[in-house]
């Protein structure tokens, strides 16, 4: 599963203000019967928004029993029997439902014997508008009337709210699947269509039959029933390739075509596993809670993360959609062929998604300089969240699904997807690969865990993967890497130790945990080779590194690839600074260190004012993606500091740091650029235009009015920047204007772009205006985070009003987004605003047990903020006004 989340979202989450619930007593399902086929026939009613089905299971009963235990949720079973094979049919005589753990039990009058048999249920079912399960999604058609498609998201535990099942990763089987839908509907499921006849009691209906899948798990079975055109290819290895769209937006499916049609074979590649059906379909579902699901042969996706147009979509888009499609069509492998054995593995399914997403796109797009925006995405975001004492290691204990959905967060998928690019990079590509040909081989059609990935990667590579491997998942955290060093004639010997870093400062306890760290060293020499590897399984060591001039300067984790922090001594950082100026630091490395620092001022380990000092040698930086990070620190700071008087100097000392850059790039794109550049204007201009840069605000208005007159269409990459820049200035004419382009916009990207920038606004009246519009019909479900996110992220006073916001309507929301990991990103969203007393209380009185890690991570956030503010706010302050003073 793809989560929809933005590029940079600097993740404000705070101490324990609530201890962690008791744990719901779980018990798996019994093994004395199991499916081995579904032969399961759906006739949903887009009308009146129900289902009637019929299940045929072919069944192996391993031990005598009367009873047969099943997952069932939202579900009315009507009929149920049993026919052993050969034998006379018996009839359940009690329907037992067990709402709280989603179970039912059947029970029969005589004991159901060993061996195999036929159970068969007719049920009825509701097509909700949860987006969970079976349910309905709005759209308009092309003659402007509202109409509901049926679809469905049953990862991880939602396949039983559309027919009673075995509703666990491990259980697998196949499926041969039947819809009985209106003929004027397309129908699709995860394999291809093999008859379509019609329905003798309705003729306006069809009975669509698939093919049988392949072995699979219940949470990857989809169904679709809508209306759509679609594009189609073939791959060179021969798969029928399509990507479904809305009606009259074929057109829109190209870029995404063109990424899955080149994915499949890089893949098959990559793996030496060729993709095991027979087609592959990838379809726009308009109501769709996460970014896509990989469901085998048929993938679902927002709009936003597969419909491109070549006129309207930015740049980030382009990049977005091809990400989420490489994430997708990897699971294809890893996850479906081989499925983690229970939800505690999902962790491996979505890391190693996460991961490999990148090296697909960096294939596909190698100007895209994909692994460097991986560390800003992915990387620094997961060292962020792992730092707090209410992170949690990889690897979860998963009992009741309940929590499931609360580990879809940023450690499964970008802690995850940082270890294994750390894994890879230890073990080498070669034997990465073999390793993961041997545990596909192995596994395939079956389940898997962690170990047996590790067991796999072992034989092929002779390296300790399993003991390096369980010092990052099982336990929580990272180390910080101490480095100091001598000169020895021609040697530099280097000291190394760890200790955990922790977002408060550094690990003083007794206990204090330890990693074993790949480590590798590089010189100025030649900064982008390693020049030293080694693996630190101890406390501390010494290395010596031979050949080292005493003007030259050593980096510690060339690359940024090893998941740790690094605090150099004085001398080594000081010896580095000239290698952030003049560029010979690798675009990654120069990110990385100010990462680093950042991150070391928050936790007091430096004073704040060192890291302005070293943003202030970032005035030549050319790189995207060192921008982009410096700019969403930089965001953290002018956040923390609109609680002070001197908010308006951090906003000049950006003005001062983006300009340059700002001036170079202009507004308009010149010939010979490329995706990156785009990317980098948008950034740079929208910074300004926040930061109330008047050259930058005056040029927005013009070009946004030129828009609005329809005189001349803003390239789409200027869009976001020019609209928060004449938001973040605007008046109610303002907001109006943007609330009618969202209005008249056709594109799902542009309502959405417009969602995200609406709460820059300033006044409160009008704040007030726009969290309303959040939950309007103009907004669709999965969207009305974004827009309270947005009012939230933008200024003190819209921190506020979001949160007032989000008490008043909890109601509303909670049963909107019931424990689906949307309720976890809301929380994330609001309570970067308040007082930790105040965040407590309400979660107290209005539990959210899906999120309720989310809160703490927040309320210890809040914590953070605070205590950062005390020790820095009058040197930072010092510093702010001391650049501007002219010399005596």
């Amino acid at each position: 599963r793809s989560l929809n989340t933005s590029m940079c979202t600097p993740l404000t989450h705070i101490q324990h203000v609530l201890t962690m619930p008791e744990r719901r007593p779980f018990v798996r399902l019994p093994t004395d019967v199991y499916p081995v086929n579904y032969g399961l026939c759906l006739k949903p009613d887009l009308i009146d928004f129900t289902f009637e089905g019929k299940l045929e299971a072919v069944v192996e009963v391993t031990q005598a029993t009367n009873q047969i235990v099943m997952n069932c949720a939202d579900i009315d079973i009507i009929t149920a029997s049993f026919v052993p094979q050969g034998g006379e049919e018996i009839n359940a005589t009690g329907f037992n439902y067990q709402n709280e753990d989603e179970k039912v039990t059947l029970s029969f009058p005589s004991s159901l014997q060993k061996g195999s048999g036929s159970l068969k249920i007719d049920f009825v079912g509701e097509l909700n508008d949860k987006m969970k399960g079976f349910y309905r999604s709005k759209y308009t058609s092309t003659t402007g009337e509202i109409r509901y498609a049926a679809v469905t998201q049953f990862e991880a535990t939602d396949a039983r709210r559309a027919f009673p099942c075995w509703d666990e990763p491990a259980i697998k089987a196949t499926f041969d699947i039947s819809l009985i839908v209106p003929k004027d509907r397309v129908t699709l499921s995860n394999m291809n269509v093999i008859d379509r006849k019609p329905y003798p009691e309705d003729e306006n209906l069809v009975e669509v039959k698939f093919a049988t899948t392949p072995i699979m798990s219940t949470y990857l079975v989809a169904f679709v029933i809508g209306e759509y055109d679609f594009v189609e290819s073939q791959s060179s290895d021969g798969i029928t390739v399509r990507v479904y769209t809305p009606v009259g937006k074929a057109e829109q499916g190209k870029f995404a075509l063109e990424v899955a049609t080149k994915t499949l074979p890089f893949y098959k590649d990559y793996f030496n596993v060729p993709y095991p059906l027979p087609k592959i379909d990838l379809i726009a579902i308009a109501d769709f809670a996460a970014g896509a699901m990989e469901n085998w042969g048929l993938v679902t996706y927002r709009e936003t993360a597969l419909l491109i147009d070549p006129k309207n979509s930015c740049s980030s888009s382009r990049q977005w959609v091809a990400l989420v499609v490489g994430h997708e069509l990897a699971h294809q492998w890893f996850g479906n062929l081989v499925t983690m054995e229970w939800w505690t593995h999902l962790w491996l399914n979505e890391g190693f998604a996460s991961w490999i997403e990148y090296l697909c796109v960096d294939h596909c797009f190698p100007e895209y300089d994909i692994w460097t925006q991986f560390v800003s995405a992915d990387y620094t975001r997961a060292l962020e969240l792992d730092a707090l004492d209410s992170s949690h290691p990889i690897e979860v204990n998963v009992g009741h699904p309940s929590e499931v959905d609360e580990i879809f967060d940023a450690i499964s998928y970008s802690k995850g997807a940082s270890v294994i690019r750390m894994l890879h990079h230890y073990t080498g590509d070669e034997d990465f690969r073999k390793g993961m040909n041997a545990y596909l081989l192995k596994f395939q059609h079956k389940n898997a865990s962690t170990e047996d990935l590790w067991d796999c990667l072992e034989q092929a590579s002779g390296k300790p993967i399993a003991a390096v491997m369980s010092s990052w998942t099982k336990q929580m955290g990272f180390p910080i890497i101490e480095v100091d060093q001598e000169q020895v004639s021609d040697d530099r010997i280097l000291k190394i130790s760890q200790k955990k870093f922790c977002a408060s400062g550094p690990h003083d306890g007794e206990d204090c945990p330890s990693w074993m760290v790949p480590i590798s060293v590089c010189t100025s020499e030649d900064p982008k080779c390693t020049k030293l590897k080694v693996l630190l399984d101890r406390p501390d060591t010494t290395i010596t590194l031979s050949g080292v001039a005493p003007d030259q300067w050593v980096k510690i984790n060339p690359g940024t690839v090893g998941f740790y922090r690094i605090q150099y001594s004085s001398s080594m950082l000081e010896s580095l600074l000239p290698g952030v100026r003049d560029l010979s630091l690798q675009p990654v490395d120069r990110l990385g260190l100010q990462n680093d620092l950042f991150s070391l001022s928050r936790a007091g380990m430096i004073s704040t004012v060192e890291v302005l000092k070293l943003m202030e040698a970032f005035v030549n930086e050319p790189n995207y993606t060192v921008w982009s990070d410096l700019s969403c620190n930089l965001g953290v700071l002018s956040s923390l500091l609109s609680h002070t008087d001197f908010h308006e100097e951090i906003q000049e000392f950006i003005r001062d740091l983006f300009t340059p850059i700002g001036l170079e790039l202009g507004w308009d794109c010149k010939p010979g650029e490329g995706h990156l550049d785009a990317l980098l204007r948008g950034l740079v201009l929208g910074k300004l235009g926040k930061a109330g840069h008047k050259p930058t605000l005056e040029e927005a208005r013009r070009r946004f009015r030129d828009h609005v007159e329809g005189k001349q269409n803003l390239p789409a990459d200027l869009r976001s920047p020019v609209y928060v820049t004449v938001l973040k200035h605007g008046d109610s004419a303002t907001l109006e204007t943007m609330l009618k382009l969202h209005k008249q916009a056709d594109m799902q990207e542009e309502k959405n772009r417009i969602e995200r920038v609406l709460g820059a606004i300033s006044a409160p009246d009008l704040i007030q205006k726009v969290l309303s519009f959040a939950l309007s019909e103009d907004v669709r479900p999965q969207d009305t985070v974004s827009v309270i996110g947005g009012v939230a992220g933008s200024s003190k006073q819209g921190r506020k009003a979001a949160w007032k916001f989000v008490r008043d309507n909890w109601e509303e929301l909670y049963n909107r987004y019931q424990a689906g990991f949307l309720i976890s990103r809301l929380i994330k969203v609001k309570i970067k605003s308040s007082s930790r007393s105040c965040v407590g209380s309400f979660f107290e009185s209005h539990p959210a047990p899906a999120a309720e890690r989310t809160v703490q991570q927040c309320c210890e956030n809040i914590l953070l903020n605070v205590a950062w503010l005390k020790r820095d706010a009058d040197d930072i302050q010092q510093y702010l006004l001391q650049r501007k003073a002219p010399p005596v």
